[in-house]
């Protein structure tokens, strides 16, 4: 999409809902949209930077992120202010809902990562998704949940996202 002015650009403000409560909320720049997935753009949303170990989230990190109204995850490219790639951070989430201006998403406690350089997968956050306790109050989810994350990893170690990006 090609920006010629201020006026053209459409903003959505995503909303990650989680355990029924607003996690976060940050304005995000809209750039596609067919009707099943939504792709934006949006400027690293935290509060200072938040390492994680094997990735560092910082103020002028741009995250180019797609979700799916059909699909049980969302996948983010985060870059840092230089552009360089650090990697995909991926949610599983139920299906992106977008009302009006608000994307919203319901956060499931299961994440991945993939490094930029394809050498780093790993599964995260699985023992707070145990503990969420979606398998006993939703089975039909926390299934779905799984099954989302078996697929994004299997796609990871494939050798990355394409398919489901372009």
């Amino acid at each position: 999409m090609s920006v010629n002015s201020a006026e053209s650009v459409r903003w959505l403000e995503v909303v990650l809902v989680k355990g029924g409560r607003t996690k976060i909320r940050y304005p995000a720049q809209s750039l596609r949209d067919d009707g099943t997935r939504i792709a934006v753009r949006a400027r690293w949303a935290g509060s200072g930077v938040r390492d994680f170990g094997f990735v560092r989230f910082e103020p002028g990190d741009v995250f180019t992120e797609y979700y799916w109204r059909d699909r049980w995850y969302s996948v983010k490219e985060v870059r840092g202010a230089d552009g360089v790639l650090k990697g995909w951070y991926c949610d599983i989430t139920r299906p992106a809902v977008l009302s009006g201006t608000e994307l919203v998403v319901e956060d499931l406690d299961l994440d991945l990562w993939r490094s930029g350089d394809g050498r780093d997968v790993r599964r995260l956050d699985e023992d707070e998704f145990a503990g969420s306790g979606l398998a006993r109050t939703d089975p039909r989810a926390a299934s779905a949940a799984m099954a989302a994350l078996d697929t994004l990893e299997a796609l990871a170690r494939a050798g990355g996202f394409e398919e489901l990006l372009t």
